[in-house]
């Protein structure tokens, strides 16, 4: 096939295409065994999309008359997709380093933020961070994910709480959507706590009177895109009822419906995503069996988030049940300030020990079903011909050292690839032993 082409990575060890028949999601066994290609290659075109995928001599003799911008040998090394992190609160100011001693001394995430610690000193902070600051700290943690083979990122807002602050998170996440290589999906979260000063109803009325029509209009206009939105559904924080409202107004001006749920106490959260056709909800530490079962017949991805039972020493997610009863099981990092971690080969380590969970699945989980928790499991999660060309290439002849080397991802990666473009190539690449 003649012609001219982004990028050719050739005789990949492994080449984990995940998906293989352009499954939405994988769930039950088929998390259990994702697809793998060995001695294969890849070529990416110069709209940024898989062109073909298959076994080197096959792809070889295919594209013998076509030139590429970039060819890369991955001999002895693998490829997968890039990584997607399904949960983040990566917009704000001011770290809350001293709140982890307190966590160490024995205090508990409610107990802060009943202090005024927690979210509260996140928010007052953030109000009074420029734009300009706050996206130049974003854009740096956004980098490096993108050095821990994060492709595609969901970024919330939620460190305002007011109007005014909440759209200058959301403006910073635009921009960073217009300039970086790097996917983002953006939520609004203006219900992720209760300001100070408002009762609950107070907070979720100004969110559908006031929040989500500014959102509408500038969303209409084109000022920003915003694809999802949250509220935090907890005891003290928003209850069943407010979390309906806002989760349905938002539905109602065409926005996804991905949610916190069932993290610190038992709220029936699932049981309401799946009846309000809810796209994804986190944490569920606390989910009950009818939410299991009602996410698994929904088809309501539960987005699992390690690192945070890991930290706050949580009891931890139930994912095998999950597995087992058909839901689709995705994975997030949780990075923010309660939750210092931008490393997704890090997350599914820790849901690996953790939660039980496989390695197949882990993969599964931080690939094509966090991609299907976006909305965006047709274009990403998996290498599969049409698919956007996010790529990760590792130092290593099987892929599962991404996740066995826990920490390791730093010698590990040596390109991160993103649309047929390198985003980030190792300086060592090549230079050392992965091992």
């Amino acid at each position: 096939m003649a012609g001219r082409h982004r990028l050719l990575l050739e005789n990949a060890q492994q080449l984990v295409l995940v998906c293989g028949r352009g499954e939405e999601y994988l769930r039950r066994e088929g998390a259990g065994s994702p697809a793998v290609l060995r001695e294969a290659s890849l070529v990416v075109g110069l709209d940024g999309c898989i062109k073909a995928v298959g076994q080197a001599d096959v792809i070889r003799h295919q594209f013998s008359g076509a030139t590429f911008e970039r060819i890369i040998d991955c001999s002895g090394k693998c490829v997968l997709p890039g990584l997607v992190d399904a949960h983040t609160h990566p917009v704000w100011a001011g770290d809350r380093v001293h709140e982890f001693a307190m966590k160490l001394a024995g205090a508990s995430y409610m107990e802060i933020h009943q202090a005024g610690g927690g979210i509260h000193f996140t928010v007052e902070h953030t109000r009074k961070a420029t734009e300009e600051e706050l996206f130049n700290t974003f854009k740096h943690r956004l980098e490096r994910m993108r050095r821990a083979g994060s492709t595609l990122v969901e970024c919330k807002s939620g460190y305002g709480l007011d109007l005014e602050t909440e759209l200058k998170m959301l403006r910073v996440i635009e921009r960073a959507k217009q300039s970086m290589d790097i996917g983002i999906s953006s939520t609004y979260c203006g219900a992720h706590s209760v300001p100070k000063g408002k009762t609950a109803t107070e907070a979720t009325d100004d969110i559908i009177n006031n929040h989500l029509p500014k959102l509408k209009e500038l969303q209409l206009s084109g000022e920003i895109h915003v694809n999802n939105i949250d509220v935090f559904c907890e005891k003290g924080v928003f209850d069943l009822d407010s979390t309906r409202r806002i989760l349905q107004a938002g539905k109602d001006i065409g926005l996804q419906i991905n949610f916190h749920g069932d993290e610190l106490h038992p709220m029936k959260s699932a049981e309401l995503g799946a009846e309000l056709g809810a796209r994804a909800i986190s944490h569920l530490e606390e989910v009950s069996d009818e939410g299991i079962t009602a996410m698994a017949r929904a088809k309501c991805a539960a987005v699992l988030l390690p690192t945070t039972a890991y930290m706050l020493r949580l009891k931890q997610p139930q994912a095998r049940k999950m597995l087992e009863e058909g839901v689709i099981v995705a994975l997030g990092s949780d990075f923010n300030p309660n939750a210092y971690c931008f490393s997704m080969p890090m997350v599914m380590h820790l849901a690996c020990v953790n939660m039980k969970m496989s390695m197949n699945e882990a993969l599964a989980a931080a690939t094509i079903n966090a991609a299907y928790a976006l909305g965006k499991s047709d274009t990403h999660g998996s290498i599969e011909t049409g698919k956007q060309g996010d790529l990760v290439i590792i130092n290593s002849s099987r892929w599962e050292h991404l996740i066995y080397q826990f920490g390791g991802h730093e010698a590990l990666i040596d390109y991160v690839i993103v649309k047929g473009k390198v985003v980030y190539q190792n300086e060592r690449c090549g230079t050392m032993s992965s091992y």
